[in-house]
């Protein structure tokens, strides 16, 4: 490196320090006493401002910085290794052997098992005897190729990897991190900007806020909060645009990563991991990136991430770095050192060349060669030995890790729910809010988010409406004839099996939030019951609606029997298929990961349920290895339900006199020739039967389609509980199935 760029990375280093002495020696002379470490960033960071004329504000808290700094913390961690099994390839020895191989090199293909292998799966060690050390107000950047392990030991870092899997320690002020301590006092920033897209970017955090921030803490300073978070992150303009997608404009993509920055750091965690937060991001909105992360480090949080390949800005910025190849450590240490490091070894680095980038390509050159990168590793190995002996530092204040995490809390990080009292239990609560709190703030963020896209509820509601309509047109006014009966039961089959299919649009709502979930969810911002709940309160309205509307639209067009009472318990009976369906589909969502999938099963599911509900067949006549999935079917209750409620008046009559005939080969003699067969049946009979004799009543049509089990009102409960049901299948699928652990 030139003499020029070694002046342009020390100068700010030089300022910074001939800042502290000349306001040091201002402020004891106007004070009588020597200055305290936050009064001195008090002014340093106004005067660092005017000297270089960067813009982005420093760290803002809602607490006196002129409080003492505490210790600072050191995250450490040692001989971390981590392997997975994945399949084994296998090969067919003596079968489609190419020519001129031979039996040892088949053996050679297949392998033998080592320990803990199998012919059909293999060991493969993503990180393999990883150490070093993350301290606050410093980044720590892992770096290297892709498949190098970068993304994996981030993970591992922040309890990620579940126990049993993961090898190695990993402590904080020399403490063993507890899950449920790691959870409070840090954020994981994903990879993948995960966003509402209906949202403005003060809406975002303030929702963040809200979920994040202690209950203690009054609305107007988590407002506080979110605005100074907004100037540091540099959001200022961007402030009132949503966020946008694929359909709607919004934000730019480096202001999006910052937004997802935001969201995890609105809480000032003490420990901040971040998966490539630069990738995809043009060299300038990447270093804006960067930049914001040097100010939370230097406000006191440990920021560790990792970065495919920064350019010349961001290494500036870089305080610590570690390179890996195929899970084992290359280089540990200061980007400083690099040089050194590399020239020592034999590769020194040419002056005008880009330090990390010269690094990468020779490690790529290394693991094409025979030997691999064995040789870097163990140079490193040495070089770690020595410089440990030289930079080892002991803790001298010795405050236990609770001691320090309450210091932390008293200076101003805002740890959801914490207290002052180290002894106390609750000092790092679970969760910030209490369960109604998470239900109210969830619910007011998805209506919001569905009020800017009216086009996806108006759909459904024009899609019930227009299939309403054509059978309303198409079953106009019924009579009470014996094809009056058969069409009354094609329309209730067709109307049933409609309301659930409707409802297969509620598939893809839980599938886009799956991710923000899983990402909030795991450090604890709401519960997963608060969740489920709020999405359960917030679907009944439009429920309601679609409900209403389809029972408007049909009941007196078709002409069904039960005056006001009967359309009460038709809409309701309606608003309990709707309410069974969305249910079901939403359950269907936690359990299937892709939408195609999804509306490929829910499709398959919902014809079966139609094929056993008891209109193609009745329940007597389905054979008994089926007619445990007629019980389960959701067709069938509402199905029975609307038919109980149609026929049960014993007074109402369906078939008189001569319409007897109507199903039989003797519906197209003359009547009077079916006048003369029914008093022959009747002389036989030995009864009187007239054409105005009722020969089937709503009842007897109810006993030849087999509805006798259930009232309509018991057919009702069983439906709602139905929906219940699968809310709660739907909260157990998250709690089992959204687990943000590797195995």
């Amino acid at each position: 490196m030139s003499s020029d760029n070694n002046h342009h990375r020390n100068s700010p280093s030089q300022y910074f320090q001939h800042s502290l002495e000349l306001i040091a020696g201002e402020l004891s002379t106007a004070t009588g006493a020597f200055p305290t470490l936050g009064q001195l960033f008090k002014h340093v960071g106004d005067a660092r401002k005017e000297a270089t004329g960067d813009e982005t504000p420093v760290h803002e808290v809602l607490v006196d910085v002129t409080e003492p700094r505490p210790i600072p913390f050191v995250l450490s961690f040692n001989n971390l290794t981590y392997s997975v099994k994945v399949p084994r390839k296998m090969a067919l020895p003596g079968l489609f052997r190419r020519r001129g191989g031979s039996a040892a090199a088949d053996a050679a293909i297949v392998g033998n098992p080592l320990a803990g292998d199998s012919y059909f799966t293999r060991t493969k060690t993503l990180l393999n005897d990883i150490s070093g050390e993350a301290r606050d107000g410093e980044i720590l950047a892992v770096l290297g190729a892709s498949g190098s392990g970068k993304s994996t030991l981030i993970d591992a870092l922040a309890n990620r990897i579940a126990k049993g899997s993961l090898k190695g320690n990993i402590t904080l002020k020399g403490e063993a991190l507890e899950s449920r301590m790691l959870k409070v006092i840090s954020a994981y920033v994903m990879q993948d900007d995960l966003l509402f897209p209906m949202l403005t970017v003060e809406e975002t955090l303030m929702f963040a806020a809200e979920f994040r921030l202690p209950r203690t803490l009054s609305k107007s300073k988590k407002k506080m909060r979110v605005q100074a978070l907004i100037d540091q992150l540099g959001l200022r303009n961007a402030a009132k645009t949503v966020i946008g997608d694929e359909g709607h404009r919004g934000v730019s993509g480096g202001e999006r990563r910052r937004v997802s920055i935001g969201i995890d750091i609105i809480h000032d965690p003490i420990i901040l991991f971040l998966d490539e937060p630069t990738s995809g991001l043009d060299s300038t909105s990447a270093f804006m990136v960067v930049k914001v992360l040097q100010r939370i480090a230097q406000s006191g949080s440990i920021v560790v991430m990792s970065v495919h390949q920064p350019s010349y800005r961001i290494l500036g910025l870089l305080d610590r770095l570690i390179f890996l190849s195929r899970g084992q450590t290359v280089y540990s240490g200061s980007p400083t050192t690099l040089p050194l490091y590399f020239s020592e070894f034999g590769y020194p680095i040419p002056e005008n060349e880009n330090k990390t980038e010269f690094a990468l390509d020779l490690i790529r050159e290394l693991e094409g060669s025979p030997g691999g990168t064995k040789s870097l590793v163990e140079f490193n190995k040495s070089w770690q030995s020595m410089k440990h002996t030289r930079d080892s530092e002991p803790d001298r204040l010795g405050l236990s890790l609770k001691e320090a995490i309450s210091a932390s809390i008293s200076r101003g990080k805002l740890v959801p729910g914490a207290t002052n009292d180290v002894n106390s239990t609750s000092m790092v609560p679970t969760f910030a809010n209490p369960f109604w709190k998470e239900m109210v703030v969830l619910s007011n963020r998805s209506i919001l988010n569905s009020r800017r896209m009216p086009e996806l509820f108006g759909i459904r509601l024009a899609a019930v409406l227009v299939t309403g309509f054509i059978l309303a047109t198409v079953f106009w006014q019924l009579d009470n004839s014996p094809k009056g009966v058969q069409e009354r039961l094609g329309f209730f089959a067709f109307a049933m099996s409609t309301t659930y299919y409707t409802c297969a649009d509620a598939l893809p709502v839980f599938l886009q939030e799956r991710y923000i979930f899983m990402r909030e969810t795991a450090y604890n911002a709401y519960r997963r019951l608060s969740y489920v709940i709020s999405n359960a309160l917030v679907t009944l309205p439009g429920l309601i609606l679609l409900s209403f509307a389809f029972s408007m639209t049909t009941f007196w067009a078709v002409g069904l029997d039960g005056g006001l009472s009967g359309f009460l318990f038709y809409f309701l009976i309606m608003f309990a298929s709707f309410w069974s369906g969305s249910s079901f589909v939403t359950f269907l969502s936690g359990v299937v990961p892709h939408v195609m999938l999804g509306y490929t099963i829910v499709v398959a599911i919902l014809a079966y349920f139609l094929l056993f509900s008891g209109f193609f067949i009745n329940r007597d006549r389905i054979p008994g290895y089926w007619i445990w999935f007629h019980y389960l079917s959701l067709v069938k209750y509402p199905y029975e339900a609307v038919l109980q409620n149609e026929f049960e008046n014993p007074a109402k009559c369906f078939v008189r006199g001569i319409q007897i005939f109507d199903n039989s080969p003797l519906g197209a003699v003359p009547p009077a020739m079916k006048v003369r067969l029914l008093q022959s049946l009747s002389n036989t009979l030995g009864m009187r039967i007239t054409s105005s004799t009722c020969m089937t009543t709503g009842l007897d049509i109810l006993k030849q389609e087999g509805i006798t089990d259930l009232s309509k009102w018991n057919c009702l409960l069983i439906t709602v509980a139905w929906g219940f049901l699968f809310r709660i299948l739907f909260y157990f699928s998250l709690l089992l199935g959204s687990k943000n652990k590797r195995s």
